[in-house]
Protein backbone atom coordinates (compact mmCIF):
# COMPACT_ATOMS: atom_id res chain seq x y z
CA UNK A 1 0.00 0.00 0.00
CA UNK A 2 1.30 3.63 -0.87
CA UNK A 3 1.73 6.43 1.28
CA UNK A 4 -1.09 8.29 -0.44
CA UNK A 5 -3.41 4.85 0.16
CA UNK A 6 -2.50 5.22 3.99
CA UNK A 7 -3.03 8.64 3.73
CA UNK A 8 -6.44 8.66 2.65
CA UNK A 9 -7.55 5.74 4.99
CA UNK A 10 -6.14 7.91 7.91
CA UNK A 11 -8.10 11.50 6.97
CA UNK A 12 -11.16 8.85 6.22
CA UNK A 13 -11.06 7.40 9.87
CA UNK A 14 -9.76 10.47 11.62
CA UNK A 15 -12.12 13.77 9.89
CA UNK A 16 -15.59 11.89 8.85
CA UNK A 17 -17.04 13.87 6.39
CA UNK A 18 -20.60 14.97 7.14
CA UNK A 19 -21.99 16.24 4.13
CA UNK A 20 -23.73 14.45 1.46
CA UNK A 21 -22.23 16.58 -1.39
CA UNK A 22 -18.66 19.03 -1.33
CA UNK A 23 -20.01 21.86 0.62
CA UNK A 24 -17.75 24.37 2.51
CA UNK A 25 -20.01 26.20 4.99
CA UNK A 26 -17.58 27.47 7.43
CA UNK A 27 -13.93 28.44 8.03
CA UNK A 28 -11.60 25.24 6.93
CA UNK A 29 -14.48 23.59 5.27
CA UNK A 30 -17.02 21.00 7.13
CA UNK A 31 -14.65 19.70 10.19
CA UNK A 32 -12.97 23.08 10.14
CA UNK A 33 -9.47 20.74 9.48
CA UNK A 34 -8.70 22.57 5.59
CA UNK A 35 -9.67 19.09 4.17
CA UNK A 36 -12.09 18.51 1.31
CA UNK A 37 -13.26 14.82 0.38
CA UNK A 38 -13.35 15.75 -3.29
CA UNK A 39 -11.93 13.62 -5.83
CA UNK A 40 -10.89 13.38 -9.23
CA UNK A 41 -9.24 16.89 -9.73
CA UNK A 42 -6.97 18.23 -11.95
CA UNK A 43 -3.38 18.35 -11.58
CA UNK A 44 -2.48 20.05 -15.26
CA UNK A 45 -3.34 23.42 -15.41
CA UNK A 46 -2.94 25.71 -18.59
CA UNK A 47 -0.51 28.50 -18.07
CA UNK A 48 -3.02 31.11 -16.61
CA UNK A 49 -4.62 28.24 -14.49
CA UNK A 50 -7.79 26.37 -13.80
CA UNK A 51 -10.65 27.80 -15.97
CA UNK A 52 -12.33 30.58 -14.83
CA UNK A 53 -16.50 29.84 -14.29
CA UNK A 54 -16.87 33.60 -13.11
CA UNK A 55 -15.21 36.49 -11.19
CA UNK A 56 -16.43 39.73 -9.52
CA UNK A 57 -15.54 42.83 -8.18
CA UNK A 58 -15.79 42.63 -4.41
CA UNK A 59 -13.89 44.95 -2.12
CA UNK A 60 -11.44 45.30 0.54
CA UNK A 61 -11.36 42.30 3.57
CA UNK A 62 -10.29 39.13 4.17
CA UNK A 63 -13.21 37.20 4.83
CA UNK A 64 -13.50 33.65 4.02
CA UNK A 65 -15.97 31.88 1.36
CA UNK A 66 -18.25 29.92 2.97
CA UNK A 67 -20.34 27.49 -0.01
CA UNK A 68 -23.93 25.83 0.83
CA UNK A 69 -26.50 24.80 -1.04
CA UNK A 70 -25.52 26.35 -4.37
CA UNK A 71 -24.94 29.76 -2.41
CA UNK A 72 -21.70 31.63 -2.04
CA UNK A 73 -21.54 33.99 1.45
CA UNK A 74 -18.65 35.93 1.84
CA UNK A 75 -17.71 39.76 3.48
CA UNK A 76 -16.19 42.91 2.26
CA UNK A 77 -16.35 46.70 2.14
CA UNK A 78 -16.28 49.88 0.22
CA UNK A 79 -15.23 52.92 1.20
CA UNK A 80 -17.84 53.73 3.96
CA UNK A 81 -19.25 49.93 4.89
CA UNK A 82 -19.19 46.75 5.75
CA UNK A 83 -20.80 44.17 4.17
CA UNK A 84 -22.24 40.44 4.13
CA UNK A 85 -23.00 38.96 0.50
CA UNK A 86 -24.66 35.75 -1.19
CA UNK A 87 -24.16 34.49 -4.55
CA UNK A 88 -24.57 32.41 -7.11
CA UNK A 89 -22.71 29.71 -7.05
CA UNK A 90 -23.07 28.64 -10.50
CA UNK A 91 -22.48 32.49 -11.56
CA UNK A 92 -21.67 34.88 -9.42
CA UNK A 93 -24.83 36.96 -9.51
CA UNK A 94 -25.54 39.12 -6.38
CA UNK A 95 -28.66 37.49 -4.20
CA UNK A 96 -28.65 39.57 -1.72
CA UNK A 97 -26.37 41.79 0.82
CA UNK A 98 -26.68 42.96 4.41
CA UNK A 99 -25.10 45.92 5.86
CA UNK A 100 -22.54 44.88 8.84
CA UNK A 101 -21.62 48.60 9.77
CA UNK A 102 -18.71 50.71 9.03
CA UNK A 103 -15.85 50.12 7.58
CA UNK A 104 -12.44 49.08 9.65
CA UNK A 105 -9.46 50.57 8.81
CA UNK A 106 -6.05 49.33 9.74
CA UNK A 107 -3.42 51.52 9.85
CA UNK A 108 -1.41 49.17 8.12
CA UNK A 109 -3.58 48.98 5.23
CA UNK A 110 -5.47 45.86 6.47
CA UNK A 111 -8.77 47.31 6.36
CA UNK A 112 -12.47 45.40 6.30
CA UNK A 113 -14.08 42.70 7.67
CA UNK A 114 -11.67 39.24 8.61
CA UNK A 115 -14.52 36.86 10.01
CA UNK A 116 -16.16 33.90 7.85
CA UNK A 117 -19.54 33.47 7.53
CA UNK A 118 -21.04 30.41 9.08
CA UNK A 119 -24.23 28.63 7.58
CA UNK A 120 -25.97 26.16 9.64
CA UNK A 121 -28.94 25.02 7.92
CA UNK A 122 -31.07 28.48 6.82
CA UNK A 123 -29.14 30.94 8.87
CA UNK A 124 -25.78 32.34 7.95
CA UNK A 125 -23.81 33.98 11.26
CA UNK A 126 -21.46 36.96 10.58
CA UNK A 127 -19.42 38.86 12.57
CA UNK A 128 -18.29 42.07 12.03
CA UNK A 129 -14.84 44.14 12.31
CA UNK A 130 -15.86 46.15 14.65
CA UNK A 131 -18.40 43.38 16.84
CA UNK A 132 -21.24 43.15 16.13
CA UNK A 133 -22.73 39.79 15.53
CA UNK A 134 -25.78 39.10 13.01
CA UNK A 135 -27.72 35.67 12.84
CA UNK A 136 -29.17 36.11 9.16
CA UNK A 137 -31.97 34.23 7.07
CA UNK A 138 -29.42 32.12 4.79
CA UNK A 139 -32.22 32.91 1.70
CA UNK A 140 -33.11 36.45 1.71
CA UNK A 141 -30.25 37.47 4.52
CA UNK A 142 -33.07 39.32 6.64
CA UNK A 143 -31.95 39.79 9.61
CA UNK A 144 -33.02 37.19 12.40
CA UNK A 145 -30.99 38.54 15.59
CA UNK A 146 -27.65 40.65 16.35
CA UNK A 147 -25.28 41.24 19.54
CA UNK A 148 -23.54 43.81 19.53
CA UNK A 149 -20.38 42.60 21.45
CA UNK A 150 -19.38 46.33 22.46
CA UNK A 151 -22.56 47.53 23.62
CA UNK A 152 -24.09 44.66 24.95
CA UNK A 153 -21.06 42.96 26.59
CA UNK A 154 -18.53 45.56 26.52
CA UNK A 155 -15.38 43.76 24.49
CA UNK A 156 -13.21 45.90 23.18
CA UNK A 157 -12.13 45.98 19.60
CA UNK A 158 -8.66 43.89 19.34
CA UNK A 159 -6.00 46.09 17.24
CA UNK A 160 -6.85 44.66 14.20
CA UNK A 161 -10.74 43.97 14.56
CA UNK A 162 -12.40 40.40 15.67
CA UNK A 163 -11.30 38.30 13.38
CA UNK A 164 -12.56 34.49 14.56
CA UNK A 165 -15.08 33.09 12.67
CA UNK A 166 -18.38 31.61 14.86
CA UNK A 167 -18.78 27.95 15.55
CA UNK A 168 -21.93 25.91 15.47
CA UNK A 169 -22.08 23.07 18.29
CA UNK A 170 -25.65 21.71 18.46
CA UNK A 171 -27.60 24.39 19.65
CA UNK A 172 -25.04 27.23 20.56
CA UNK A 173 -23.05 29.53 18.55
CA UNK A 174 -19.38 29.34 20.57
CA UNK A 175 -16.80 32.50 19.68
CA UNK A 176 -13.94 34.41 21.22
CA UNK A 177 -15.29 38.11 21.93
CA UNK A 178 -13.32 39.40 24.96
CA UNK A 179 -16.48 40.37 26.21
CA UNK A 180 -16.58 41.24 30.05
CA UNK A 181 -18.11 38.52 31.51
CA UNK A 182 -16.06 36.27 30.32
CA UNK A 183 -13.87 35.78 27.05
CA UNK A 184 -15.30 33.09 25.27
CA UNK A 185 -19.09 32.87 24.72
CA UNK A 186 -21.70 30.43 23.99
CA UNK A 187 -24.98 31.80 22.44
CA UNK A 188 -28.52 30.31 21.67
CA UNK A 189 -28.06 30.16 17.90
CA UNK A 190 -31.39 30.74 17.70
CA UNK A 191 -32.32 33.71 19.87
CA UNK A 192 -28.52 35.55 20.45
CA UNK A 193 -29.37 34.72 24.23
CA UNK A 194 -26.18 34.51 26.49
CA UNK A 195 -25.45 30.59 27.61
CA UNK A 196 -22.54 30.97 29.64
CA UNK A 197 -19.50 32.89 29.38
CA UNK A 198 -16.33 31.89 30.57
CA UNK A 199 -12.41 32.82 31.54
CA UNK A 200 -10.97 36.22 31.63
CA UNK A 201 -8.46 36.05 28.24
CA UNK A 202 -7.11 38.80 26.41
CA UNK A 203 -8.92 38.57 22.98
CA UNK A 204 -7.15 36.75 19.93
CA UNK A 205 -7.78 36.27 16.54
CA UNK A 206 -7.85 32.51 16.12
CA UNK A 207 -11.09 30.29 15.81
CA UNK A 208 -12.13 28.12 17.69
CA UNK A 209 -12.54 23.72 16.64
CA UNK A 210 -15.09 21.67 18.99
CA UNK A 211 -13.94 17.57 19.31
CA UNK A 212 -13.95 14.98 21.86
CA UNK A 213 -10.59 13.70 23.78
CA UNK A 214 -10.40 10.55 26.36
CA UNK A 215 -14.90 10.50 25.85
CA UNK A 216 -14.84 14.00 26.82
CA UNK A 217 -16.52 16.64 24.07
CA UNK A 218 -14.79 19.86 24.81
CA UNK A 219 -14.54 23.26 22.78
CA UNK A 220 -10.53 24.19 22.19
CA UNK A 221 -9.67 27.97 22.25
CA UNK A 222 -6.00 29.85 21.64
CA UNK A 223 -6.85 33.44 23.48
CA UNK A 224 -3.94 36.06 23.62
CA UNK A 225 -2.68 34.21 26.37
CA UNK A 226 -3.40 30.38 26.38
CA UNK A 227 -4.95 27.29 24.74
CA UNK A 228 -7.72 26.34 26.72
CA UNK A 229 -9.89 23.60 26.60
CA UNK A 230 -13.88 24.16 27.82
CA UNK A 231 -17.06 22.18 28.16
CA UNK A 232 -19.33 23.26 25.79
CA UNK A 233 -22.11 22.71 27.41
CA UNK A 234 -21.62 25.37 30.42
CA UNK A 235 -18.01 26.58 29.65
CA UNK A 236 -16.71 25.07 32.59
CA UNK A 237 -12.35 24.96 32.30
CA UNK A 238 -11.25 21.35 31.53
CA UNK A 239 -7.76 22.28 31.01
CA UNK A 240 -5.27 25.60 30.19
CA UNK A 241 -1.83 26.01 28.25
CA UNK A 242 -0.19 29.17 29.12
CA UNK A 243 0.44 30.41 24.93
CA UNK A 244 1.66 34.17 25.41
CA UNK A 245 2.69 35.74 21.22
CA UNK A 246 4.04 39.29 20.76
CA UNK A 247 0.94 42.01 20.61
CA UNK A 248 -1.14 39.00 21.18
CA UNK A 249 -1.12 37.61 17.47
CA UNK A 250 -2.59 34.06 18.34
CA UNK A 251 -4.25 33.19 14.55
CA UNK A 252 -3.79 29.84 13.53
CA UNK A 253 -6.81 27.89 14.51
CA UNK A 254 -5.71 24.60 17.13
CA UNK A 255 -5.85 21.32 15.04
CA UNK A 256 -6.76 18.22 16.67
CA UNK A 257 -3.54 14.99 16.19
CA UNK A 258 -5.69 11.83 17.01
CA UNK A 259 -6.19 10.08 19.37
CA UNK A 260 -5.67 13.10 21.75
CA UNK A 261 -3.31 16.00 21.04
CA UNK A 262 -3.26 19.45 20.04
CA UNK A 263 -0.95 21.26 18.20
CA UNK A 264 -0.85 25.19 18.02
CA UNK A 265 1.41 27.00 16.19
CA UNK A 266 2.27 31.19 16.33
CA UNK A 267 4.04 33.74 14.31
CA UNK A 268 6.12 36.59 15.52
CA UNK A 269 9.09 34.38 16.12
CA UNK A 270 7.12 32.49 18.23
CA UNK A 271 6.37 28.44 17.21
CA UNK A 272 4.58 25.66 18.01
CA UNK A 273 3.47 23.65 20.36
CA UNK A 274 2.37 19.65 20.64
CA UNK A 275 -0.19 19.37 23.83
CA UNK A 276 -1.47 15.88 25.02
CA UNK A 277 -4.62 15.85 26.85
CA UNK A 278 -5.28 12.67 29.41
CA UNK A 279 -7.60 12.01 31.88
CA UNK A 280 -6.74 12.47 35.36
CA UNK A 281 -9.63 11.35 37.76
CA UNK A 282 -12.69 12.94 37.03
CA UNK A 283 -11.07 15.48 34.78
CA UNK A 284 -8.38 16.35 32.57
CA UNK A 285 -4.68 17.27 32.24
CA UNK A 286 -2.69 18.78 29.58
CA UNK A 287 1.29 18.04 29.24
CA UNK A 288 3.30 19.53 26.77
CA UNK A 289 5.01 16.87 24.20
CA UNK A 290 7.19 19.13 22.18
CA UNK A 291 7.43 23.09 21.78
CA UNK A 292 9.82 24.17 18.14
CA UNK A 293 9.83 27.23 16.35
CA UNK A 294 10.44 24.78 12.84
CA UNK A 295 6.58 25.85 12.24
CA UNK A 296 5.32 29.51 13.45
CA UNK A 297 2.29 29.87 11.25
CA UNK A 298 1.50 33.58 10.95
CA UNK A 299 -2.29 33.86 9.72
CA UNK A 300 -2.91 30.70 7.88
CA UNK A 301 -3.37 27.64 9.72
CA UNK A 302 -2.19 24.63 8.77
CA UNK A 303 -2.93 20.81 7.73
CA UNK A 304 -2.90 17.59 9.07
CA UNK A 305 -2.51 14.48 7.14
CA UNK A 306 -1.73 11.20 8.68
CA UNK A 307 1.41 11.85 10.96
CA UNK A 308 2.30 14.89 8.83
CA UNK A 309 1.66 18.35 9.13
CA UNK A 310 2.23 21.07 6.58
CA UNK A 311 2.32 24.87 6.72
CA UNK A 312 3.71 28.10 6.60
CA UNK A 313 6.49 28.70 8.88
CA UNK A 314 6.14 32.41 8.13
CA UNK A 315 7.27 32.80 3.93
CA UNK A 316 8.76 28.95 3.89
CA UNK A 317 6.37 26.04 3.26
CA UNK A 318 7.25 23.10 5.70
CA UNK A 319 6.25 19.67 6.43
CA UNK A 320 6.89 18.64 9.32
CA UNK A 321 6.48 15.01 11.58
CA UNK A 322 3.07 15.92 14.15
CA UNK A 323 4.50 13.99 17.11
CA UNK A 324 8.29 14.82 17.35
CA UNK A 325 8.11 18.56 15.48
CA UNK A 326 10.67 16.79 13.07
CA UNK A 327 11.24 19.23 9.82
CA UNK A 328 10.76 16.47 6.51
CA UNK A 329 11.25 19.63 3.87
CA UNK A 330 10.81 22.95 3.42
CA UNK A 331 10.17 25.07 0.35
CA UNK A 332 10.41 29.11 -0.19
CA UNK A 333 8.69 31.02 -3.23
CA UNK A 334 4.84 31.26 -2.14
CA UNK A 335 5.33 34.17 0.39
CA UNK A 336 3.19 34.04 3.32
CA UNK A 337 0.53 31.86 1.61
CA UNK A 338 -2.46 29.62 3.10
CA UNK A 339 -3.24 26.01 1.70
CA UNK A 340 -6.20 23.30 2.25
CA UNK A 341 -6.47 19.62 1.14
CA UNK A 342 -8.09 17.76 -1.68
CA UNK A 343 -7.39 14.64 -3.62
CA UNK A 344 -3.51 14.12 -2.50
CA UNK A 345 -2.39 17.42 -3.26
CA UNK A 346 -1.84 20.67 -0.94
CA UNK A 347 -3.81 24.07 -2.69
CA UNK A 348 -1.43 26.84 -2.03
CA UNK A 349 -2.63 30.24 -2.88
CA UNK A 350 0.52 33.15 -2.07
CA UNK A 351 -0.17 36.21 -0.37
CA UNK A 352 0.58 37.62 -4.17
CA UNK A 353 -1.88 35.40 -5.81
CA UNK A 354 -0.10 32.63 -7.44
CA UNK A 355 -2.10 29.54 -7.24
CA UNK A 356 -0.11 26.15 -6.88
CA UNK A 357 -1.07 22.15 -6.52
CA UNK A 358 2.05 20.60 -4.31
CA UNK A 359 1.87 16.86 -3.97
CA UNK A 360 1.07 16.07 -0.38
CA UNK A 361 3.48 13.66 0.84
CA UNK A 362 6.42 14.20 3.42
CA UNK A 363 8.87 12.51 1.00
CA UNK A 364 9.65 15.49 -0.21
CA UNK A 365 8.31 18.23 -1.92
CA UNK A 366 6.59 17.95 -5.71
CA UNK A 367 5.06 20.79 -7.14
CA UNK A 368 2.64 19.78 -9.84
CA UNK A 369 1.28 23.10 -11.39
CA UNK A 370 1.02 26.82 -10.71
CA UNK A 371 -0.30 30.13 -11.88
CA UNK A 372 -0.87 33.48 -11.63
CA UNK A 373 -4.34 34.05 -11.15
CA UNK A 374 -5.07 37.04 -8.75
CA UNK A 375 -2.91 40.34 -8.70
CA UNK A 376 -3.46 42.12 -5.13
CA UNK A 377 -3.24 41.05 -1.34
CA UNK A 378 -4.09 37.40 -1.03
CA UNK A 379 -4.71 36.44 3.00
CA UNK A 380 -7.78 34.60 2.74
CA UNK A 381 -7.30 30.47 1.88
CA UNK A 382 -9.07 28.50 -0.67
CA UNK A 383 -12.61 27.80 -0.54
CA UNK A 384 -13.04 24.25 -2.43
CA UNK A 385 -16.84 23.16 -3.17
CA UNK A 386 -18.31 21.19 -5.97
CA UNK A 387 -15.69 20.98 -7.58
CA UNK A 388 -14.94 24.72 -8.31
CA UNK A 389 -12.19 26.71 -5.94
CA UNK A 390 -13.24 29.73 -4.41
CA UNK A 391 -10.13 32.73 -4.38
CA UNK A 392 -10.26 36.14 -3.14
CA UNK A 393 -7.86 39.05 -2.98
CA UNK A 394 -8.64 42.66 -1.94
CA UNK A 395 -10.14 43.65 -5.00
CA UNK A 396 -11.80 40.60 -6.26
CA UNK A 397 -13.38 37.21 -6.16
CA UNK A 398 -12.73 34.53 -8.73
CA UNK A 399 -14.64 30.86 -9.12
CA UNK A 400 -12.06 28.38 -10.78
CA UNK A 401 -12.95 24.64 -12.09
CA UNK A 402 -10.74 22.42 -10.95
CA UNK A 403 -13.00 19.21 -11.72
CA UNK A 404 -12.10 19.00 -15.08
CA UNK A 405 -16.29 18.66 -15.91
CA UNK A 406 -17.24 21.38 -18.54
Amino acid sequence: MTYRHYLFLAIAICFPFHLAHADWPQWLGPDRTGISSETGLLTTWAADGPPVVWERELGEGFSGISVADGRVYTMFSDRESEFAICLDEATGAEIWRFRTGGKFHERQGGNGPRSQPTVDENRVFVLGATGVLYALNASDGKQLWQVNLRDDLGSRIPKFGFSASPLVENDLLLLETGARRGTFLALDKTTGAVKWASQNDIVSYSSPIATAIAGIRQVVFVSGEAAVGLSPINGALYWRFPWETQYDLNIATPIVVPPNRIFISSGYDHGAALLQIEQRGEGLNVTKVWESRVMKNHFGTSILLGDYIYGFDNAILKCIHANTGEQQWRRRGYGKGSLIYADGHLIILSDKGKLALIEASPEGFREKANAQVLSGTCWTAPTLANGKLFIRDMHKIACLNVSGKK
